[in-house]
């Protein structure tokens, strides 16, 4: 670094360099607070705000931002937010870990692991009561079995298969993790809460109770500023502000009797699908403004929702009809309907690494599906526990998981 001494000539400081400096370290700020580490402390905080001009007073100078969740890694693609997602594209966390399918059956309590390689049953694992879902943590190193009637998480390690001491963890019938990493959300069904907890050892950070029946499915905006929820038994959505942990917006279906199931945002971040079992079709909805949203049908029992690994389609499992219905984005349509033979009740799942294949639970059925995704064909149909639910094909590309049976940014 250059030494100053008095022969330097000093750069008077005016009105102009002044707010010059203020730009550039506002910028500075915005940055780092984009880039940060979730588990720092924060270092634009640090550096502090005092003297930034504040964006209300730039007008058109600077083009106001939205600005996204604090600690969220940069959106990749601000036109898809599943770019990290494409074909065998894994995070160096999970390259050593076998392919495999793991299976919650929730009348059995086990876990049944597949081989997608072979088709076959490679290994049973014991869980705790009634497991609903296997989730990935927010940094991949670990799947979670919710044990929703035995209030416990059950961790396995994907790369042994091996099960660790469960965690206990009232009413855990669903799991996520914020976009930052910051918290794991619980989805206390029974309960009538959202529970943020610590990612990594579950302890309860801050209760949220909700007027609405069946907490149960989740999916966050683009900057992960809000995230929409499901109410199954009561027919209702949430809009939940992320960072304050607070329930910002709450409406009924337009549908008697509807029971809304997994939540899907868009590639392009603009719009929200729920699935519904009892209205057979898909509620399209604009988070931002969360008006009343419209029903697009699809078939008998629409429960999951699953993206393409090219991001140009969603496959929508019907599991009141055995079939799977398949959403064009640029479309704005359904194009493809797939009948599975011998009928059967395809509910909830995920796509493989190579996004060749589409994986699903026949909930009813005691059996996995698996389905060729170019040609919707039927691949394989497995034996396993009772009850099977949400499965969780991994691992998966993407950076780092926001929950479920594997949301993947």
């Amino acid at each position: 670094m250059t030494k100053i001494t008095r022969r330097t000539r000093r750069i008077p400081r005016t009105r102009h360099t002044r707010r010059t400096a203020a730009l550039l370290a506002g910028v500075l700020i915005a940055t780092l607070a984009g880039c940060a580490d979730p588990d720092a402390k924060g270092q634009a905080e640090a550096l502090g705000t005092k003297g930034v001009v504040p964006p209300a007073k730039l007008k058109k100078a600077v083009p106001a931002v939205p600005a996204g969740l604090p600690g969220m890694p940069p959106v990749l693609d601000p036109n898809d937010v599943y770019a990290a997602d494409r074909p065998n594209q894994m995070s160096p966390v999970v390259k050593g870990f076998p392919s495999r399918v793991y299976v919650p059956n929730t009348n059995s309590n086990t876990v049944s692991v597949i081989d997608p390689k072979t088709y076959k049953v490679t290994e049973t694992i014991p869980v705790g009561v009634q497991p609903q879902h296997v989730v990935p943590s927010w940094d991949l190193k670990t799947l979670w079995v919710n044990n929703n009637r035995g209030h416990t998480l059950t961790p396995i390690d994907p790369a042994t298969g091996v099960a660790g001491k469960p965690v206990e963890v009232h009413d855990p019938y669903n799991l996520y993790f914020t976009p930052n990493g910051k918290h794991a959300i619980v989805m206390a069904s029974m309960d009538r809460e959202l529970v943020f907890r610590d990612p990594h050892t579950m302890n309860r950070v801050k209760t949220v109770p909700v007027s609405c029946a069946g907490v149960n499915h989740a999916d966050f905006s683009a900057d992960g500023r809000y995230f929409i929820v499901s109410c199954e038994f009561s027919g209702e959505l949430l809009k939940v502000d992320t960072e304050k942990m607070e329930v910002i917006g709450q409406q009924k279906l337009p549908f008697q009797g509807a029971m809304p199931q997994d939540v899907k945002i868009s590639p392009d971040g603009k719009t929200f699908y729920v699935a519904d079992m009892m209205a057979h079709g898909m509620w399209v909805l604009n988070g931002e403004k969360f008006p009343t949203p419209k029903l697009l049908p699809t078939g008998k029992g629409a429960h999951g929702l699953y993206i393409s690994r090219d991001s140009k389609e969603m496959y929508v499992p019907n599991r009141g009809e055995g079939s799977v219905s398949v959403f064009d984005f640029a479309k704005n349509k359904l194009t493809k309907k797939w009948h599975l033979p011998d009928g059967g009740s395809p509910d909830m799942g995920g796509v493989s690494a190579d996004g060749k294949v589409l994986w699903l639970s026949g909930r009813y059925d005691s059996e996995v599906y698996a389905i060729d995704t170019t040609t919707g064909r039927q691949l394989a149909r497995i034996p396993v526990g009772g009850g099977p639910h949400g499965l969780a094909v991994y691992p998966q590309p993407g950076r780092y998981s926001l929950g479920h049976t594997g949301i993947f940014r």
